[in-house]
């Protein structure tokens, strides 16, 4: 066969077999659908965690820790310090002398009044046996009545005397006994406010002991919470203690304001104090308000196409949307204060939420809720 005929007889097989080859392509791809095409696009979304806390925000007040009981002790009588047996910071014992007064006058009085004392009781024993003696003898008719009466005056008139004598012993004994200042409870001494050689008069503060016990905090309460404050919980935190919280009682509110700060004084007793607080270490008081727990989303997280608020809430199985109704108790400048619907830590839906459905694949894109 010549040459030109062979090559005209070839080219229409070629281009058949190319034709069929094509065709079986085609079918091939239409009989297999991709993996793209099975795959549910996921939507990227941001989403937020549901928190519950009270709806007002806790309030903090710093204070200062002291003892229940603050005693300013002074002497009994007035007199000259001879010696200050205490400084700032000493633990004392109930009983244990803390200063002494000059003591000299008053042991001499002492002794000038037990020099009388004796005086009295002998007057007072011969008068006594005088009116004893004049008694025997009016019994047999050897005295008169009129001596016997003069006799009792007088052995009644040395009765009180002695016992007049016997008091003023007594009370010269206090005297001397209160030139010694004692502690009248254990604790801390925490200021002493006169020196040796000064000259006190008659309660003059001259230590301040702090009684042992329980401490207190020690703040200052704001008109606005005052109401907060009898009605709500409080924990007391150490500065020098952060990650320790103390359950704490209010023991005591002043019932009238400060004149110069407008504040009402108020003591918190702390539950198991604990041996690590120090007297005068600062404290922060926290109020937690005791009205009922709620959630706060943004407002772009609320859904509303006249049904009701609702929100979009990822199923952590199944990564999808779920619609959830919830109850809204207010607004504030950015949030939506959530009262029922949510669980505590549900990723919600923060943004965008008009353009979703419920059961939607979705991905956040802060990881939260993954």
């Amino acid at each position: 066969m010549p040459n030109g005929i062979r090559k005209r007889v070839r080219r229409p097989v070629v281009l058949a077999t190319l034709a069929v080859g094509a065709m079986a392509l085609a079918l091939s791809a239409c009989g297999k659908p991709t993996a793209q095409s099975t795959s549910r696009a996921e939507h990227p979304v941001l989403v937020v965690t549901a928190h519950f806390a009270p709806a007002v925000a806790p309030r903090n007040l710093v204070g200062v820790i002291r003892a229940r009981v603050e005693s300013n002790l002074g002497f009994r009588v007035t007199g000259k310090i001879a010696q200050r047996l205490v400084d700032r910071g000493a633990v004392v014992k109930a009983g244990q002398p803390l200063a002494i007064l000059d003591q000299t006058d008053w042991k001499l009085q002492l002794q000038q009044g037990e020099a009388a004392l004796s005086a009295a009781r002998a007057s007072r024993d011969q008068a006594v046996a005088e009116r004893d003696r004049v008694s025997h003898l009016r019994t047999r008719g050897w005295s008169t009545a009129s001596d016997l009466d003069k006799a009792s005056a007088t052995a009644d008139q040395a009765v009180g005397a002695f016992v007049q004598a016997e008091r003023a012993v007594t009370l010269q004994q206090n005297a001397l006994s209160y030139a010694t200042l004692l502690a009248d409870a254990d604790g801390v001494v925490t200021a002493t406010l006169a020196e040796p050689g000064q000259v006190v008069a008659s309660g003059q503060a001259v230590v301040t002991l702090a009684h042992a016990g329980e401490p207190e905090a020690d703040v200052s309460i704001p008109e606005a919470l005052l109401e907060r404050v009898r009605t709500g919980q409080a924990t007391v935190t150490l500065w020098s203690q952060p990650d320790k919280v103390y359950a704490a009682k209010l023991r005591e509110l002043t019932p009238s304001a400060d004149p110069a700060t407008r504040t009402y004084p108020a003591r918190f007793t702390l539950d198991n104090p604990g041996d690590q607080i120090e007297l005068g270490m600062s404290a922060t008081v926290t109020i937690i308000d005791a009205s009922p727990s709620v959630a706060r989303l943004p407002l772009g997280a609320i859904l509303d196409d006249g049904k009701g608020a609702n929100v979009f809430v990822i199923d952590p199985q199944t990564k999808e949307l779920v619609r959830r109704p919830v109850v809204i108790a207010g607004y504030d400048a950015q949030d939506a204060i959530i009262s029922s619907g949510l669980a505590e830590g549900d990723a919600v839906i923060a943004l965008g939420v008009q353009k979703l459905h419920d059961g939607d694949a979705v991905r956040p894109v802060n990881g939260a809720g993954a």
